[in-house]
């Protein structure tokens, strides 16, 4: 893995867990598999992933209440993210969609409510399940 140069030491072992990860990890899952590099603590795991989805490196799927490396290398969408989720095999992808993007950056209610970031989950099958 490459090392991210803007990340502290337990925000870039926690990141390359999840990005080494084929499916989303939960928190404890996350400090269970980090303890042995010396990240003992939950508050330590949670500032690092708050941060790292502050920054967009990975993304929650509240679902699931867990988190993803951010697959889109051109995400620019750390604030209003989309994932497509499998019923079946519960495989999930990030939907990269320019037009979607652009329409969740300026959506507006009806009363007027800005909203500052979304997230947003489609449930379906995906073409293997289907």
């Amino acid at each position: 893995m490459h090392k991210e140069n803007n990340l502290s030491k337990n925000q870039q072992i926690i990141f390359d867990l999840i990005n080494k990860s084929s499916e989303p990890l939960k928190a404890y899952t996350i400090l269970f598999n980090v303890q042995k590099r010396g990240i003992k603590a939950p508050p330590q795991v949670y500032r690092a992933l708050d941060k790292l989805v502050q920054t967009g490196k990975i993304h929650k799927i509240e679902s699931k209440n867990a988190f993803v490396a951010c697959r889109n290398t051109n995400c620019e969408m750390s604030k209003a993210t989309a994932f497509s989720i499998c019923e079946s095999c519960e495989m999930v992808d990030e939907i990269s969609d320019a037009k979607l993007n652009k329409y969740l950056s300026s959506f507006n209610d009806k009363k007027g409510t800005k909203y500052k970031r979304f997230n947003l989950e489609f449930f379906g099958l995906c073409k293997k399940c289907k």
